[in-house]
């Protein structure tokens, strides 16, 4: 949670960070760093309604941008990227993001969510499936696996928060499904930062390696000629 807070912070396009949940364990956690969190109820379908309360109680802004408590890793310069979208285009209510996907295992494994995008970089579908089914061998042809990062406009965030939660939602377990299943068009914006996203108790362990890799490399390149400011 620590370093979800910590990259969300390091997004300049951001005016503020909050972390909304229903569990006592992560409010301590949270605060416990100095992170502000606000507790929302335990009845919610989805993280977008969870968002959906606390920005009703967070004050007067335009635009939210939401980042999963399971992708540690995420780029601040991707949320950036969301954010400056969202704000520019005014046309755009949903907004989320993509990369390409280059492992079989990856795209066969119903933990990883793919995406379909148009050619207007809009999404058509999103699934837990292999999508597209790959009937024909097609060159060119890219999967794109779903980051865990939505954009809203305040006022399409109060109206998604209306709908009952829609079939293909409950199905596939994807809530921006609803979205699109009310007829929204949600832009996608196309990254190739890889950022691992926790979806399994295995995963766990390859992310703290991945960590420690990181800390390692930043001691490895650390001249004590340099001072240090934090």
């Amino acid at each position: 949670m620590q370093h979800v807070w910590e990259r969300c912070e390091e997004a300049s396009a951001l005016g503020g960070t909050i972390v909304a949940t229903d569990d006592e364990r992560i409010r301590q956690c949270v605060e416990g760093f100095g992170g502000r969190v606000c507790m929302t109820s335990p009845d919610h379908q989805s993280g977008t309604d969870r968002v959906a309360e606390a920005a009703d109680m967070a004050g007067d802004f335009s635009h939210v941008i939401n980042v999963q408590g399971d992708e540690p890793l995420i780029a601040p310069n991707l949320i950036n990227a969301l954010a400056s979208k969202l704000k520019e285009d005014i046309t755009i209510e949903m907004i989320t993001a993509a990369n390409p996907l280059t492992s079989d295992q990856e795209f066969a494994d119903p933990n990883v969510v793919k995406v379909v995008i148009d050619s207007a970089g809009r999404a058509l579908y999103f699934s837990r499936s292999p999508i597209p089914y790959r009937r024909n061998d097609v060159p060119g042809l890219t999967n794109y696996r779903h980051n865990g990062i939505y954009g809203f406009r305040r006022d399409f965030l109060e109206q998604f928060v209306k709908w009952q939660p829609s079939p293909l939602e409950l199905a596939e377990g994807l809530e921006q499904l609803r979205a699109l299943e009310n007829g929204v068009r949600i832009q996608v914006v196309v990254t190739h930062e890889m950022a691992l996203g926790i979806d399994t108790p295995e995963q766990v362990v390859e992310l703290e390696q991945i960590l420690l890799g990181q800390s390692s490399s930043l001691q490895s390149n650390f001249s004590p000629s340099h001072s240090t400011t934090t």
